[in-house]
């Protein structure tokens, strides 16, 4: 568990690695390797079919990326975190391990643009329904899940709607009906926002974004904090049996035991050694892009900047998820705001004469970023579908890096002159 007595990033700096290195090194080494020798082959036996924890194959565990799962356990007070490839594969490893045919998933139709096309169309050729639910609606999430669900499952602030639900009033709805609450945490990382302590089961998070430090990698973790009775669910109820644990450890030892190493999707151990610098500077680098986020929002909201018609951020107090994004995540909720221009082609115009900030897709690298999500993240879907998902073609998507909020405010000037 969570060490309470110390920090978040003195957490993270004082975790061990497994074994002691023989030359001291400060940082954990890059175990690039595939495979693992052994001194028999009965150790050799052990450690193929779990009975000791020894690495075996690298798309099974590696030192390196166990090393970086351990930190973020510890930094969080969960009972596992899994490392996968990217946050997709986290979302994709999540489904199939709660999953089978004929179960459903309640969600929002609020999602970013792959999530809600493996839930509308991939999952539902393998027999899972997806049922849509407006999260701001407690009583219409309720009605939504049945026997058969085997989640809810949210976004904590939706990309690019900027939704943001009462996590605790979905939990409370979840813990009455025995359904687990899951969430994509990735807006605001998990040192400023605690998904425990607001019920939620499973969080999943595409450390692509604020962990890599600097957009060097690509990675999704799947961080289980052990709190759901497992037996609730038949599939897991019958993998608690088969591997021989608890019930509220069914779900890490059906993804851990089978699902991610059938899919191969585990991170790297580069990948791992890159992000885990980068979390050791998370909580430096969030206080001052969310920061910034807040100042860059005030002033694109205070009617100086023309053509910008509305400017969406819950950290304003004019927004109206303003009460409840405070609550759960603070005052400078995330470094992801949206606005929007008069038309498409007013978007297109604005973005072709950006200077500073550069056109590209991500969320949180030290550079800002803009992006149309209209024609970008979500070209490929019908205008009806884009229209039913709340995305405007007037939109545009900042993510906002570590440059100097008056630096990125002159190149939204200049670019909407």
């Amino acid at each position: 568990m969570k060490n309470e007595e110390r920090g978040f990033t003195t957490t993270v700096l004082s975790v061990a690695c497994g074994k002691s290195d023989p030359h001291g090194a400060l940082n954990v080494p890059v175990y690039q390797t595939a495979a693992y020798e052994f001194a028999s082959a009965e150790a050799m036996e052990s450690a193929f079919t779990g009975r000791t924890p020894d690495h075996a194959y690298s798309r099974i565990t590696n030192p390196t990326v166990e090393h970086f799962e351990e930190s973020v356990r510890q930094a969080t007070g969960a009972l596992s975190v899994t490392a996968l490839n990217s946050g997709m594969a986290a979302i994709s490893n999540l489904f199939l391990t709660l999953g089978r045919s004929g179960a459903n998933v309640v969600t929002s139709p609020h999602l970013f643009g792959n999530t809600y096309s493996l839930l509308a169309s991939t999952l539902r050729e393998f027999g899972v329904e997806t049922r849509f639910a407006d999260m701001t609606d407690p009583a219409a999430v309720a009605a939504a899940i049945d026997s058969e669900t085997c989640a809810v499952f949210l976004e904590t602030i939706t990309n690019p709607q900027m939704e943001v639900a009462d996590l605790s009033a979905l939990a409370a709805v979840c813990q009455a009906a025995g359904t687990p609450l899951v969430a994509d945490t990735t807006i605001v990382p998990f040192h400023a926002f605690h998904a425990r302590d607001f019920g939620i089961d499973l969080e999943v998070v595409s450390s692509t974004k604020y962990l890599s430090g600097g957009a060097t990698s690509l990675g999704g973790l799947l961080i289980d904090y052990g709190r759901f009775d497992w037996s609730r669910n038949p599939k897991l109820a019958r993998s608690a049996e088969t591997y021989g644990v608890q019930p509220h450890e069914a779900f890490t030892a059906k993804l851990r035991r089978e699902i991610h190493r059938n899919l191969g999707a585990y991170m790297t151990p580069q990948v791992a050694y890159q992000q885990m610098l980068g979390l050791e500077t998370l909580e430096v680098r969030y206080a001052r892009v969310s920061q910034t986020t807040l100042e860059v929002a005030q002033a694109l909201s205070s009617g100086e900047f023309r053509g910008i018609v509305s400017v969406n951020y819950p950290g304003l107090p004019s927004n109206r998820f303003h009460a409840v994004a405070t609550r759960q995540f603070g005052t400078a909720p995330g470094a992801m705001l949206t606005f929007d221009l008069a038309s498409q082609a007013a978007c297109y115009a604005f973005m072709n004469r950006l200077r500073l900030i550069r056109r590209a897709t991500n969320l949180f690298d030290n550079k800002s970023l803009a992006i149309h999500p209209w024609s970008t993240i979500f070209g490929t879907f019908s205008e009806e579908a884009r229209r039913s998902m709340d995305i405007s073609p007037c939109t545009i998507r900042l993510s906002v890096g570590l440059e100097d909020a008056a630096d990125l405010q002159s190149d939204i000037r200049q670019a909407l002159s």
